[in-house]
Formats: structure tokens, C-alpha cells, sequence
């Protein structure tokens, strides 16, 4: 099988045989952010995670009909095999369902810079995210969490909620406009124009919360959670005719940076519990590209 620097695809299966999570004191410590959106009850999660798993089976027999499988000794699949092993255990306390997730992660080789996780745990790196950013273990951790806690916080199912109801609303004010004698044409665009923007700021709400709730999973398998600063920062250096934040479904990089710093007196101390050194003992993060400092965390 012929492989190329960028034509790259690898499968891998986690069995779920981890052990029930601790309960400790670290158990209570951690990130806090609210209960999942009532919204997602208007989607099926089940039949999503069934939709996710078709699309996702799809999308990787396409990748293999163009010859570009990876095989299992891969150091990159090795690799991600070994940061997902580490990930998973300490995200299943997210969503009780996702024990019984039949987890996937493949890399498509693809000069994307792009990763996922749908619904049901099907994970997808694009090589070009690992080669074009030449993430370190921890800034790949920080990405997978990311990408996890967005399936764990059910968040496809509360935006598929969110359209239904958006597409309810739009209708009542075609039939309300249409009583009063108004254009119900204009005012469902009007309405459906407010709608989309609505729709954009509930997306950057749920990408700030897969970043706070990826930290902690991520910290707590014993990456530095210093990464995701240094991670956006190199997003910054590569993306800098990013559209304006209001305009853009994802927060700016300088808003997830101090986001990410607000974060770090809840998810540095379980990162140095996981690596069995105290605060203070933990060296600066240093990446790898030339014009990032190392990050460096003083506890208070």
C-alpha cells in the first residue's frame, strides 16, 4: 500500500474495558459548566449517532478506496491510538452514554487543517492539522478533547434542536405577518435572518465550552493544558484573515486564549496531579515553532 506525506488515513478501535473513574477528590475538582441544553431533546441523539456512524463509515471507505488506509504500526497511528487511550477513560464521566460508544479515530490524509468527533465518538484527524501546525502530544490532546467534548455535551443533537425550533419560529411569524396583512415572505426572512445570527453566537457557546470541558479531560490524562494556548497562538500565526468574531461560528483565538487562562487555577492542578509533581515543580510548556514563548502558570 502506498503512502504519502499528506495521503494518509488510519483506523483505530477502543475497547471501553476501562476501569470506573475514581472517586476522589480530583473527582470534585475540575472545570463546572451547566447542564446540556434542553434544546438537544428536539433531535434524536440515537438516530444522529446512527446518521454520524453511516456518514463517518462512508467517509472512510472513500479514503480507503483511494489507497491511502494507513496500517496499525504507523507512528502516527500508534500515536493517536496512545492519546485517545489515555483521553477516553477520563471523559466518560461527561455522558454516562458514552460507555457504550464503539469509539473510532482515523487520520484522512488531507492538507485540511481540521479534526472532528461526531456523534457516538467517531473521531477524524486530517494529517494537515498535525503537519501545518507540527502539534506536539499535548497540543494534539487538546484538539481530541476539544473535539470529544463536543459529542460528550450532545452538542450536534442541541444545534439539529435548535434549527427545528428556529424553523417553528420562522413559520409563526410567515403566519402571523400573513393575519396582519403583511409580507410573509419578508418577514420570514427577516425572522430567519435573526435566527442565523442567533444560531452563530449558540455555536461559539458550545466551541467555548468543548475548549473548558476538553481541558479538563485533557489535563486530567496528563497533558499540559498550557497547550491551548500555544495551539491558538499557532492557529493566529496561520489564520490571520479570520472573519470578524461576531461574523464566525467559533470564538476569536484571543478569546479562547484568555478563556483557556481563566481555566487554568481548575485544570493545572489536576494536570500536575496526573504527572505526580506539585505546581510549582512544573516546568514552562515550550512548543516547537520559533516566535511562541514558553507558557508559563503561577499559581495564586
Amino acid at each position: 500500500m502506498k503512502l504519502s506525506h499528506t495521503a494518509l488515513v488510519f483506523t483505530s478501535l477502543f475497547a471501553l474495558g476501562a476501569p470506573a473513574y475514581a472517586q476522589n477528590n480530583a473527582q470534585q475538582e475540575g472545570v463546572k459548566v451547566g447542564d446540556m441544553s434542553i434544546m438537544r431533546k428536539l433531535a434524536p441523539t440515537g438516530a444522529l449517532e446512527g446518521q454520524a456512524a453511516t456518514q463517518y463509515a462512508q467517509t472512510m471507505r472513500a479514503a480507503e478506496q483511494k489507497n491511502a488506509l494507513g496500517p496499525a504500526n504507523h507512528p502516527q497511528v500508534i500515536r493517536l491510538r496512545a492519546i485517545a487511550d489515555k483521553l477516553i477513560p477520563h471523559a466518560l464521566k461527561w455522558n454516562e452514554r458514552a460507555r457504550q460508544w464503539k469509539w473510532e479515530v482515523n487520520l484522512i490524509g488531507s492538507k485540511q487543517v481540521n479534526a472532528y468527533c461526531m456523534p457516538g465518538g467517531k473521531i477524524a484527524f486530517y494529517s494537515g492539522i498535525l503537519d501545518t501546525l507540527k502539534l506536539t502530544d499535548d497540543e494534539v490532546a487538546m484538539i481530541m478533547g476539544h473535539e470529544i467534548a463536543h459529542a460528550l455535551r450532545e452538542h450536534g443533537a442541541e444545534r439539529a434542536g435548535k434549527a427545528v425550533a428556529a424553523n417553528i419560529g420562522v413559520k409563526l411569524v410567515e403566519l402571523w405577518a400573513g393575519a396582519k396583512g403583511y409580507d410573509p415572505n419578508l418577514a420570514g426572512g427577516l425572522a430567519g435572518g435573526a435566527a442565523k445570527f442567533g444560531m452563530l453566537a449558540f455555536s461559539r457557546s458550545d466551541e467555548t465550552e468543548a475548549d473548558i470541558v476538553g481541558l479538563d479531560i485533557a489535563a486530567r490524562a496528563g497533558y499540559d493544558p498550557r497547550a491551548g494556548v500555544a495551539l491558538w497562538q499557532k492557529m493566529g500565526m496561520l489564520n490571520k484573515s479570520a472573519p470578524p468574531q461576531w461574523l464566525s461560528t467559533h470564538p476569536a483565538g484571543t478569546t479562547r486564549i484568555a478563556e483557556i487562562r481563566n481555566h487554568f487555577p481548575e485544570v493545572m492542578p489536576l494536570y500536575a496531579q496526573a504527572k505526580g509533581v506539585s505546581l510549582s515543580a512544573l516546568p514552562p510548556y515550550q512548543t516547537n515553532v520559533n516566535g511562541i514563548a514558553p507558557i508559563v502558570y503561577s499559581a495564586k
